[in-house]
């Protein structure tokens, strides 16, 4: 598969799931890549720094223009931590921890993001309001509370499968039909 069509299919998708979303201006956007699983290999076996470039290419433009801050996961070798901006992890107060991420410890995903970033730093978790898991890096522990299934037109990115989520926040009492995602919050 060419690499920019890797892109396109990247860009798609995260275009689709940002119109499903309804994300804010500094809402974050967490994204966990297996570029092995993208190139047709098994997770964690064979990193492909370009694989994860070209999908960095088409993620990360639909998100600065909408004002979403990426949050870009690292493989299990860094406990899925995560690449944010500081400025993120500071005013999110975001624990930095002490790690930099490489292509064989943290993932040619991460690496990627951490070479692009204006000011990258690592954080042990974050609360992301959707996500885009592609190649089964298992996303869901940096999601906020409540995790939302999204279906979009397109079903892989590469090789890998790919699942999205949005979230919403958690019903507590009362009827269910009293709360409307669509209204402003």
């Amino acid at each position: 598969m060419e690499l920019s069509e890797i892109t396109a299919q990247a860009r798609r998708a995260t275009e689709e799931l940002l119109e499903a979303a309804h994300l804010e201006t500094g809402d974050l956007f967490v994204v966990g890549c297996s570029s092995s699983e993208i190139t047709g290999g098994r997770i964690g076996q064979h990193s492909s720094m370009e694989a994860a470039a070209a999908v960095l290419a088409g993620v990360l433009p639909p998100l600065q223009e909408q004002g979403v801050y990426l949050a870009a996961q690292c493989c299990e070798h860094l406990n899925r931590a995560i690449v944010v901006e500081r400025e993120v992890a500071k005013a999110c107060g975001y624990q930095i921890v002490a790690a930099i991420p490489q292509p064989h410890a943290g993932g040619s995903w991460a690496t990627n993001c951490w070479h692009t970033f204006q000011d990258p730093v690592l954080v042990e978790e974050v609360q992301a309001a959707a996500g885009m898991d592609i190649g089964g890096t298992l996303i869901g522990m940096h999601l906020r509370r409540v995790a939302v299934p999204v279906r979009l037109s397109i079903d892989h990115i590469g090789q890998a499968i790919l699942l999205c989520a949005r979230t919403r926040p958690p019903f507590i009492g009362g009827a269910r039909a009293v709360y409307s995602e669509e209204e402003p919050r």
